[in-house]
């Protein structure tokens, strides 16, 4: 017996048997697609529906899917027993219409693929013989698959650019933050900006910011674009240098940066550093000013503060680069020539120098590693003379490897390009990285090491004997006797390439030494040099020797090493008789070390035209507008002008005009206005000392006898939720002084008379008034205390 259905199947049976018995003619019209309201299994449904959109439009088609997606709804499962039969009946009708068709679509979608793809080799053909030029558009193809390589090898890992998590992995966290807190009060740090919140957090990748840091705009007047073509082509002449096929950046300077920037450069040449001082008030970001006075600490041996003032100029110049510029992934560069880019460059150089100085070895190579992507064709700071040291040292000797032999099969482009397998420092190092590789990897055979400093020796003799010398490593006699192995201490009757060859011997023996020293090392630098004899005698010539000498030929690469040199100065003075008299003569700014040969732009007068002048007399009517913002009586501040002009040290010393001399005095302790009071009254304002901290500028350099720290930050305009950052960012426009007067407030009314008081000989009444009111508001109104 069969089983009982439920309504929804017995409507469904009466579908199908309704649609079964439709007249021939009225699926006469098309049968395939007509096998879609037939088929009972949602899954063929949806596959017929498929082929239904693929046909023609047509009033049945469109009819027709909406029946299939009822069908495919209403089924859920066979339960009853009439449907199989009705499956049966459709079936034989059903069966030869889909195989067969099946098999000829394939094969005739096999032919057309076929015939495609040989329609698409016979264009190919035919557009090579008509269109040759575009051959050399295929053909570099083998450059940008180089450069990506190039820039997996240069992306900087930004996890590994903190020091002090560096620090924390050597000495642990209480340490480094007990260290910090020593540095930071035996340096006055419990002297924080004034208008800087204390939970304030600002990011940064390259550096982290100090609390008592100013807040930073997203730009303070620096911002990024990339070069145009025509820019791209001016500095790239070869077009088939893989560098013409990078992305070029560059950062601009807005007028009042630039202003800054003048009033920066008549600073330095007038050699008084209170002047920078005036400058960094001005500007507290800018880049210039901050890295000139880190190298004027570096100079009184204060490294801590340095290296804080490298860190906010880094930070600065990050800042500009914000939603356009990268300088992590390894494909971006930045331009060398012209003069807004060089204080980014040396900024990451100093850096490297100081983190090696502290140890933190990791950081130093991906700083190095990060100034060396900026642009890795000519390496205008040397830093490859660095990461030939830091990447043995930090265990990176992998990176070296991949490096070298990114550039050892490939010919130098053009005689500007630099290929650090032609290197001396690279040679020898890369014989270490893989020895430490066979070391690690448990095999007793260093043979591949020893061929590679086998051919590091036979290359560059010139470091062997004073590799020797450092490390106390014995050579024979007859070794030591070659004319190969003689040591020039100077550059005298010595071609340019031949003494920068003799320079980088020397540097590479001067501060990779500490690496060779080991046991280890020491044999077996040994015994491979007691054995390169008989080759050196036989060897008349060497490839990876012929190419650094005609790769130092050029004038630019040989500036880049004289410039690494002279940025540290202090550590390698016994290798300027190797530079030529004319460079160490030139005129030349502790700013902008040696600028190169082909700079495009330089700190002159074409580059300052239109910038703003920042000392200039301020707008009397801007002025006007602030303070009547701050004080509304006319009577109270026409004293207050009054005042503030018979003082005239006050207005060197305040660029803020009078708005910020109130302010500042809103906000004094009590002690401190008196002693500002009785100065004024003494006549102190008139040698500059009407602001507290006398002895010129807040935040001067200590002169001789002051025991006191000096306030290293320059003190930022005074006022309540950065209204003094309002006052002293002079912009030209209209809407943006509008939005600067929004933060003043005006001053309570009691305030000013209680400075006014105090000026004109009333501050004992204004104390009784004082105590008075505040009597008042403790008594409640029952008159009880």
């Amino acid at each position: 017996m069969p089983a009982r259905i439920n309504k929804r199947q017995q409507r469904e049976q009466e579908e199908l048997l309704a649609l079964g018995n439709q007249p021939a003619a009225a699926i006469d019209a098309d049968n395939e697609e007509e096998l879609a309201p037939i088929a009972p299994s949602g899954f063929a449904a949806l596959s017929i529906a498929e082929n239904v959109h693929d046909g023609p439009e047509s009033d049945d088609e469109i009819s027709k899917p909406t029946k299939a997606k009822k069908a495919k709804k209403k089924k859920k499962k066979p339960a009853a027993s009439d449907a199989p039969t009705s499956l049966q009946q459709a079936k034989p009708a059903e069966t030869p219409k889909l195989q067969q068709p099946k098999s000829v679509k394939n094969g005739k979608g096999k032919e057309k693929k076929k015939d495609g793809l040989d329609d698409l080799d016979t264009a190919l053909a035919e557009l090579s013989q008509k269109y040759p030029e575009l051959q050399s558009v295929a053909n570099s193809s083998s450059s940008t698959t180089r450069n990506a390589s190039l820039a997996s090898l240069l992306s900087v890992s930004v996890s590994n650019l903190d020091a002090e998590a560096e620090m924390r992995k050597f000495f642990g966290a209480r340490a480094v933050i007990a260290a910090k807190s020593s540095e930071t009060s035996s340096s006055g740090g419990s002297k924080k900006r004034r208008g800087v919140a204390p939970n304030q957090t600002q990011r940064s990748q390259l550096t982290r910011p100090h609390p008592s840091w100013s807040m930073i705009k997203q730009r303070e007047g620096l911002s990024s674009r990339p070069l145009t073509d025509e820019e791209v082509q001016q500095k790239i002449t070869d077009q088939n240098s893989p560098a013409a096929g990078d992305k070029w950046w560059t950062v601009e300077y807005s007028k009042r940066y630039k202003g800054v920037t003048k009033t920066f450069m008549q600073a330095v040449l007038s050699g008084d550093p209170e002047a920078l001082w005036r400058v960094l008030q001005k500007l507290p970001w800018h880049g210039d000013t901050l890295l000139q006075l880190a190298e004027v600490y570096r100079h009184q041996e204060e490294y801590s503060q340095a290296v804080e003032y490298v860190d906010r100029a880094l930070f600065s110049y990050e800042r500009a680069f914000l939603g356009s510029y990268s300088f992590t992934n390894g494909l971006n560069r930045l331009d060398f020539n012209r003069v807004e880019n060089r204080p980014f460059f040396l900024a990451l150089h100093r850096q490297v120098t100081d983190l090696q100085r502290r140890g933190c070895i990791r950081t130093a190579f991906e700083f190095g590693r990060l100034l060396y992507s900026l642009e890795p064709w000519s390496d205008p700071h040397g830093v490859l003379f660095h990461l030939d040291f830091v990447s043995i040292k930090s265990g990176m000797g992998q990176w070296l490897l991949d490096v070298y032999t990114e550039f050892s099969g490939a010919k130098t482009a053009s005689e500007d390009h630099l290929n650090p397998s032609a290197l001396p420092g690279w040679a020898y190092a890369r014989a270490l990285a893989l020895f430490a590789r066979e070391k690690s990897g448990g095999g007793q055979s260093v043979g591949n090491s020893t061929d590679a400093l086998k051919q590091a020796m036979l290359a560059f003799p010139e470091v062997v004997p004073l590799l020797a010398d450092k490390c106390d490593i014995p050579l024979s006699p007859e070794l030591r006797g070659h004319r190969a192995l003689r040591i020039q201490t100077d550059g005298i009757g010595l071609s340019p390439a031949q003494s920068v060859l003799h320079l980088l011997s020397h540097l590479y023996a001067q501060r990779s030494a500490p690496l060779w020293k080991s046991a280890s090392h020491m044999k077996w630098f040994e015994s491979t040099a007691n054995g390169i004899q008989l080759s050196l005698n036989a060897q008349r010539s060497n490839p990876t020797r012929e190419r650094f000498l005609q790769m130092y030929a050029s004038t630019t690469l040989r500036y880049s090493v004289y410039r690494h040199i002279l940025v540290l100065e202090q550590s390698f003075r016994n290798l300027f008789p190797f530079i030529p008299r004319s460079v160490l003569l030139a005129k030349q700014l502790a700013c902008d070390p040696l600028p190169p040969l082909t700079a495009s732009s330089e700190y002159n007068d074409a580059f300052f035209a239109g910038a703003e002048e920042i000392f200039s007399v301020r707008p009397r009517r801007r002025e006007a507008r602030a303070l009547e913002r701050l004080i509304p009586d006319a009577g109270v501040r026409a004293q207050i002008e009054a005042l503030f002009d018979a003082n005239p040290g006050l207005a060197g010393q305040l660029p803020g005009g009078v708005a910020q001399f109130v302010q500042m005095m809103a906000e004094m302790p009590d002690e401190a206005l008196d002693d500002m009071m009785l100065g004024l009254a003494m006549g102190a304002g008139e040698g500059g000392v009407g602001v507290p901290g006398g002895g010129g500028m807040p935040g001067g350099l200590p002169m001789e006898g002051d025991n006191d720290e000096p306030d290293l930050e320059p003190m930022p305009p005074r006022g309540a939720a950065g209204a003094a950052p309002a006052l002293a960012d002079e912009d030209g426009s209209e809407e943006e002084d509008e939005d600067e007067d929004e933060y003043i407030a005006p001053m309570p009314i009691r305030v000013v008379r209680n400075l006014l008081n105090r000026f004109w000989g009333g501050g004992e009444a204004a104390a009784d008034v004082d105590e008075s009111d505040s009597d008042a508001e403790e008594r409640d109104h029952d008159g009880v205390d």
